[in-house]
């Protein structure tokens, strides 16, 4: 058994047990396209649980068989990734973080993805020591729009158990004007949650900030504000 071999499998399978209503009903909420077989979630759930049940079936074949599954531009193979890495969790090392980081370069090609990835292996990578804020360091100038966006994602949940948030504060400045409209997302709704717990550093950053970065990155901040809140965020008019 070759990770081709498990791939070839999936495919398989996708093809076996497309649902174009599926697809049809979860498209409207991607703009860059939704290419997916329209498995369900029991579809997926169960051709994972059958994958780990493999005789011969390794934390590092899963690994190696994530790669092949990331390139493919079928949504569920990057779904299927990383529930395929999450099902060895008690046994990772620096080798699965640097396996996950190399996806990006590969095919992660969705918010979907990216804010999976984040919120189902990032949040254990830190909390294992893993990874860290550092670890994060080159993601924020990546090529990949959603690598960049997955370098503020991917904080929302460890920044939810600090007290000092200044120190990411000074890691997301310099994304402050990202080109990428998904980047701008991921920003906006990790300052919205910094607010939530801190209001007032949260709002001095977003002052520094409010002439020259993209308004999108406010709607998302300031979400949550009153309306006398947000005007104080509003653009200076020249």
């Amino acid at each position: 058994m070759t990770p081709a071999d498990i791939l070839a499998d999936i495919q398989h399978f996708g093809q076996e047990n497309a649902n174009p209503a599926i697809v049809e009903k979860y498209s409207k909420y991607f703009k860059e396209g939704y290419d997916a077989y329209g498995l369900s979630h029991g579809h997926v759930a169960g051709k994972v649980s059958e994958i780990l049940s493999l005789p011969g079936m390794t934390q590092e074949l899963a690994l190696e068989t994530s790669l092949l599954l990331v390139k493919s531009p079928k949504y569920e193979l990057t779904v299927i990734a990383i529930q395929l890495v999450l099902g060895y969790k008690k046994s990772w090392t620096t080798t699965t973080f640097k396996t996950v980081e190399q996806w990006f370069s590969l095919g992660i090609t969705n918010w979907a993805q990216t804010d999976y990835i984040c919120g189902e292996l990032m949040n254990l990578f830190f909390k294992s020591g893993l990874a860290d804020i550092n670890s994060l360091g080159s993601w924020r100038t990546a090529h990949n729009k959603f690598q960049r966006r997955a370098a503020v994602v991917a904080l929302i949940k460890p920044m939810k158990l600090s007290t000092d948030f200044s120190p990411y504060y000074q890691f997301i400045e310099p994304m402050m004007h990202d080109p990428a409209r998904e980047v701008h997302q991921g920003l906006g709704w990790f300052l919205r949650e910094t607010w939530k717990k801190q209001p007032e550093p949260a709002e001095a950053f977003l002052l520094r900030f409010k002439d020259t970065a993209p308004r999108l990155i406010f709607q998302y901040a300031t979400e949550k504000m009153s309306a006398e809140g947000k005007e104080r965020f509003r653009k200076s008019k020249l």
